[in-house]
């Protein structure tokens, strides 16, 4: 039995030491990944990374000044997170391997999200291009997270080309929409033997939580936290949806009735 008196803080460290999970041979304690863009300064980005739990988080290589002074890559602490460099604002293979060759050049890691967006209006993935990319990627030895749309047929051959992980949405990217096709994301799950991280389109604590529940590994989001009116909070509430969604999931829920089964038992009930 857990103490009573512990903290959240505490409770939460035990749940994560006692459920890791491996990411191309990194053992984790949080199944939450957090983005660095959109917060309003770099000191609100720092708290809700802390709050967060965090041990990877996500680096849109195109949208960091690397010239500036105080640049994002310049004051995370290394030591705390894994970087996760990624492709957000490619929309070819060819872009997509040029921005992550820059990323091992500036020696950030061989671990890497790709993405590659098909248009700007909807910034729907390509799942073509995605699959190009890939394949170049991997032959260069790199250590593949790909984000795609809710395609089983998609996941499975990028899990066995030798991805690491996949990565669906669970709806537009920045939408907030949370998990539009809980049923794709169970049939993913079927087709692939790597981790599944959900990735965009969660708004709340909650969308977090439905996404652990089903069995997916794994959450990634940016917008929910960088954008809530509090959003070192909103942090604190998504690492805490996590936890809850992963310990429903371990515990196996009742099943789902077609009809009501009284709560109380009735032998012995009073007439």
């Amino acid at each position: 039995m857990s103490d009573p008196n512990s903290s959240t803080g505490d409770l939460l460290d035990q749940h994560a030491a006692a459920d890791t999970w491996t990411l191309a041979g990194r053992t984790l304690r949080s199944r939450l990944i957090v983005g660095t863009g959109k917060y309003a300064d770099a000191a609100t980005t720092r708290a809700a990374l802390a709050a967060s739990g965090a041990e990877i988080v996500t680096v849109a290589l195109r949208r960091v000044d690397l010239s500036a002074k105080d640049n994002l890559l310049g004051w995370i602490d290394r030591d705390r997170y894994t970087l996760l460099p990624n492709t957000a604002g490619c929309y070819t293979a060819e872009d997509a391997v040029r921005t992550l060759r820059l990323a091992r050049e500036l020696g950030i890691a061989d671990l890497v999200k790709l993405e590659v967006i098909g248009d700007p209006k909807t910034l729907l993935p390509d799942n073509e291009q995605t699959l190009r990319a890939a394949a170049m990627l991997l032959e260069e030895g790199f250590t593949v997270l790909p984000y795609v749309t809710d395609d089983p047929i998609v996941c499975r051959k990028l899990a066995q080309m030798g991805c690491a992980a996949v990565m669906p949405l669970a709806a537009p990217i920045g939408s907030g929409m949370g998990i539009r096709n809980p049923h794709n994301l169970r049939m993913i799950l079927d087709a692939v033997e790597v981790p599944v991280i959900v990735d965009a389109g969660v708004g709340t604590a909650s969308d977090a939580t439905v996404a652990m529940e089903l069995g997916c590994t794994a959450v990634l989001l940016n917008t929910a936290i960088a954008a809530a009116q509090q959003p070192v909070a909103m942090a604190t509430a998504m690492r805490l949806g996590v936890v809850a969604g992963r310990m429903a999931y371990r515990a196996g829920r009742m099943p789902v009735r077609g009809h009501a089964v009284a709560s109380s038992p009735s032998h012995g009930a009073i007439e």
